[in-house]
């Protein structure tokens, strides 16, 4: 408590304000323990009516809210009183008035006080008996700085022997190594009062806020928050946090104690929190501070090598010092070398192949293979741990030198045919990989089931005659240096033509020959000019190649469209007529009249009326993408359109549209050579996306357009929109948080959305099949998720009707489960090219059946069952050819039996013109003779 006023401190007299004056009476008298004290006193019982009043001076309250009056009194008791009027009193009032050291109104009753002992009689030393004392409080105060007590009497005989004027204060604290300072208590008595603490002098929080609660009483409780000693510092008697002494350390906040430095270790300061190593020794990036410091280890000992031709085994000891550490591990640095000098040798070939590895190996041992042959190498064997990358010095090493022997060449990898004869065909390889040393020779074995023969040669290709036609020749060979023969090849199949295949090769090479000097516009005359233009523009990949820039990685997107598309004046621009509708607006036929240029025909996509600025972003994108191509098979953006309304983007106008409804309109009428050409173009657009390191992501017959010179251009770059917004187009179905085109997408990228170049490669297969196939659906009518469910379970799409087995193989190759198995789109364009050089590959082993989910379990759902269908307008829509339905019933084949006898004459009168319709329906009649064959007499066609 903090008292403010005591009157038994007075030496004067106390100078109260009495009135009446003949009521109260200031006097001089003493305590219990006889102490000289200043009383006031009344006691006048036997006049009626008595109001007397007493003020005391001015008391400073110090901020106080809530002020304690403790009263020491005694009371005469009335009936001890002779002769006493009925107005005799035995208690007394207490007020306060707040004031600024005036007295004014507003005076406050605090209480009417009585006493619990009053006394009738007055001892001969005329002392005072039975006193008592009373505590009363008041508040709260507000109004000014101080305030005056007032007691009034209306009739007692009393007397006031000390009055002691305080209040209540929680004191200065330190608690939880955190100061709290003094703080007055609240209003009221139960009032907490909310104190903020503050850290001792090097200590820091732990948990906020620092806080405690102030009461009524004068008590701290509730405490909240804490703080500790930091690190370098450790707790003494709680209340003071001390600086570690030189050799120890503290590297954590918190209740601990200084620790002695580790062993090579030391701290020269106070308040260390972590020890620094001596000279020589170090920490690892995970090691603690608490751990002792470490040396690097000692070079490897006792190295032996056992050398295996082109291949060395090395065992050594471990190093004889490890530098206290228990996380040793060996680097092999591997060097070819010249001669005995160091200055002549250079890192060893990327193909030489080390097991277990050649980085951070935990045994002693390694084996070397695919060294070159008859060649002098050095090996270095580091011992490194967690703190070899501390030291300025390179790591202790043990260096050994070898020389390789002899060897025989690896196996040849595979073979290619080049051409094939009815009597003979053309082979060619490449070398081994590990030739060790010069080929000498080959030696080709190749047989059929009946006879084995054998061929050298040394070049890397042959042309094997005087075989059999019609005959397919199983074919190996193998290399041959001065250390022998190495292994053969795998076994690979080639196939020589019948006397009736050569004869047709030949007549259809000459009639396209012919045809091309006659008609002038032959299509094969086209595929070769426009091959040839193709590879003349584009070139093989050149090493300028620029990388493709994502356009989304700006921090302001417009930023892209300007650098990578050329605005356009919108009076450039005619519009004519509505083509189509995109996912942001309609898409336009037009006429862009560059200033100074021929005009020319384009195609324009607008920006619907009432986009967002993130549908502005998406439209733009596209044409960020485009702006960065250019190669003759990828489609051309002229520019767009963004300073005016609409906005647009403009590209070169493709005449026949989309692949797969321009295939799907033209069914059979184009010759194979002509399709490989098409092909052709799309995969030179997919190499140079490669080479840009751009993933397409959404390659399909769809996306690709034709223009009237049937030259094939990739489109569409706009997939990542579909990753991110929904789409209601059936072909893009959900998957991970993203819109996939499921049937044309490799299986890495469904179950993972990992999309590369060799997703693209499975994807282009997918195309290749929708070419072959005129536009046909892949996978036909199944769900995306039996689709997944069949590719997983290896199905992949059998060969379309016609199609050459090359053109179905490449299929299989992109389609292989491992995606670093798929070819690349350089080897896929030269696989076409050397089609398109050598046609009679293109007429060997062709696929003649229909096309159909029969082919296996997971499809029988897609599957047209030809033996249950019951009339001809149910076979035509099996056949999806319900186009043709009055023709049939016009020309009088109204029934299935009819169906079944039906020619490619018939067909040819009642209107059916399109050659490849004619094979699709003659082939079902032809699988209804057979089904109808396999049934019982009564469910016979």
């Amino acid at each position: 408590t903090e008292t403010v006023m005591d009157t038994r401190t007075a030496t004067a007299e106390l100078g109260w304000i009495s009135f009446p004056a003949n009521g109260w009476e200031e006097v001089s008298g003493y305590d219990e323990n006889l102490n000289t004290i200043r009383t006031y006193q009344v006691c006048n019982v036997f006049e009626p009516s008595q109001n007397n009043w007493l003020l005391t001076t001015y008391i400073d309250r110090r901020a106080a809210q809530r002020i304690y009056v403790e009263i020491r009194f005694t009371v005469r008791d009335c009936a001890s009183i002779p002769s006493v009027l009925g107005s005799c009193k035995e208690t007394f009032n207490l007020y306060y008035l707040e004031t600024d050291r005036t007295v004014s109104d507003g005076i406050k009753g605090v209480d009417t006080i009585a006493a619990d002992e009053s006394f009738s009689q007055v001892d001969f030393g005329g002392r005072l008996m039975k006193v008592n004392t009373e505590v009363r409080s008041f508040g709260p105060l507000s109004k000014g700085r101080g305030f005056h007590l007032a007691f009034q009497d209306l009739g007692a005989c009393m007397s006031l022997l000390a009055v002691r004027v305080f209040y209540k204060k929680c004191p200065s604290i330190v608690q939880n190594f955190a100061f709290f300072p003094e703080t007055l208590t609240g209003a009221e008595s139960t009032s907490l009062v909310i104190a903020r603490g503050s850290c001792i002098p090097n200590a820091e929080e732990v948990d906020v806020p620092i806080k405690l609660y102030c009461n009524g009483d004068g008590e701290w409780m509730v405490p909240i928050g804490s703080c500790s000693c930091k690190a370098g510092y450790e707790p003494d008697n709680g209340n003071v946090c001390r600086a570690c002494p030189q050799g120890t350390f503290k590297s954590f906040q918190g209740p601990g104690l200084c620790q002695q430095c580790p062993p090579n270790s030391r701290s020269t300061i106070e308040a260390a929190t972590l020890c620094g190593c001596r000279n020589g020794y170090y920490r690892g990036d995970m090691d603690k501070p608490e751990d002792l410091c470490t040396s690097v280890p000692s070079a490897p000992r006792n190295v032996v090598s056992v050398v295996n031709q082109t291949s060395v085994m090395l065992e050594w000891h471990p190093p004889r010092d490890t530098g206290h550490r228990d996380d040793l591990s060996y680097n092999l640095l591997c060097r070819r070398c010249h001669s005995n000098e160091r200055r002549a040798c250079q890192p060893c070939d990327d193909s030489v192949v080390f097991v277990p590895g050649k980085q951070a190996l935990k045994e002693t041992r390694v084996e070397i293979s695919k060294l070159r042959a008859h060649t002098s190498y050095t090996f270095d064997i580091q011992a490194v741990n967690g703190v070899s990358n501390k030291s300025p010095y390179p790591a202790q090493q043990l260096s050994i030198n070898i020389t390789t022997n002899q060897a025989a060449p690896s196996v040849v990898p595979i073979m290619h045919q080049v051409s094939s004869t009815s009597r003979s065909f053309s082979l060619s390889w490449p070398p081994p990989e590990q030739p060790n040393g010069i080929i000498l020779d080959y030696e080709i074995r190749y047989y059929d089931k009946v006879e084995q023969i054998k061929n050298k040669d040394e070049t890397p290709n042959v042309v094997l005659e005087g075989l059999r036609p019609g005959t397919g020749y199983v074919v190996q060979v193998r290399a041959r240096t001065v250390a022998g023969y190495g292994a053969y090849s795998k076994e690979m199949l080639f196939q020589t033509l019948t006397d009736d295949e050569y004869k047709s090769e030949l007549g259809q090479q000459l009639s396209l020959i012919a045809g091309s000097l006659v008609g002038g516009v032959c299509i094969v005359s086209l595929v070769a000019i426009a091959i040839i233009c193709t590879s003349l523009s584009e070139g093989h990949s050149s090493p300028g190649v620029k990388i493709y820039i994502d356009p989304f990685t700006y921090e302001d997107p417009n930023e892209a469209v300007r650098e990578f598309a050329k605005e356009i004046d919108p009076s450039c621009v005619k519009i004519e007529e509505v083509i189509g509708s995109g996912e942001f607006g309609e898409v336009y036929k037009g006429r862009l009249k560059p200033v100074g240029k021929k005009e020319i025909p384009v195609a324009i996509k607008t920006l619907k009326v009432g986009y967002s600025e993130r549908q502005r972003r998406d439209f733009l994108s596209e044409a960020s993408i485009m702006g960065q191509f250019d190669q003759p098979n990828i489609i051309r953006l002229e520019g767009v359109v963004t300073k005016s309304r609409p906005t647009m983007i403009i590209t070169e106008f493709m005449e026949n549209g989309a692949l797969d409804s321009f295939l799907r309109q033209n069914d059979g009428q184009f010759p194979v050579i002509q399709l490989v050409g098409m092909l052709r173009g799309i995969a030179s657009g997919m190499r140079y996306l490669a080479e840009m390191s751009y993933v397409h992501r959404d390659l399909a017959a769809r996306n690709i357009l034709v223009n009237s010179n049937l030259v094939c251009k990739v489109s569409d770059f706009g997939l990542s929109r579909y990753l991110e917004e929904d789409t209601s187009d059936p072909t893009y179905t959900s998957s991970l948080g993203g819109k996939i085109p499921v049937r044309w997408t490799a299986p890495e990228a469904i179950a993972y959305r990992k999309f590369t170049s060799a997703s693209d490669v499975w994807s282009y297969g997918i195309v290749t099949w929708e070419v072959m196939s005129y536009g046909e659906r892949p996978y036909w009518d199944m769900s995306n998720q039996d689709v997944i469910n069949a590719i997983e379970q290896d199905f992949r799409l059998p060969a379309p009707m016609d199609c050459p087995v090359v053109l179905h193989q490449l299929m299989l190759d992109c389609w292989q489960k491992d995606r670093n198995a798929r070819p690349k789109f350089p080897d896929i364009v030269s696989m076409l090219d050397k089609m398109i050089r050598n046609p009679a590959s293109l007429k060997a082993g062709t696929n003649n059946m229909v096309p159909g989910p029969s082919h296996h379990p997971l499809l029988d759902r897609g599957a047209p069952d030809l033996s249950r269908v019951s009339s001809v307008e149910d076979w035509l829509a099996a056949l999806k050819m319900t186009q043709y339905r009055d023709s049939f019933l016009g020309s009088g084949f109204t029934s299935l039996p009819l169906i079944t006898q039906i020619t490619a004459e018939d067909l040819q009168r009642i209107g059916v013109s399109l050659a490849g319709h004619q094979k699709k329906i003659l082939t079902s009649v032809q699988l209804m003779r057979h089904q109808a064959d396999d049934q019982s007499p009564t469910e016979s066609v």
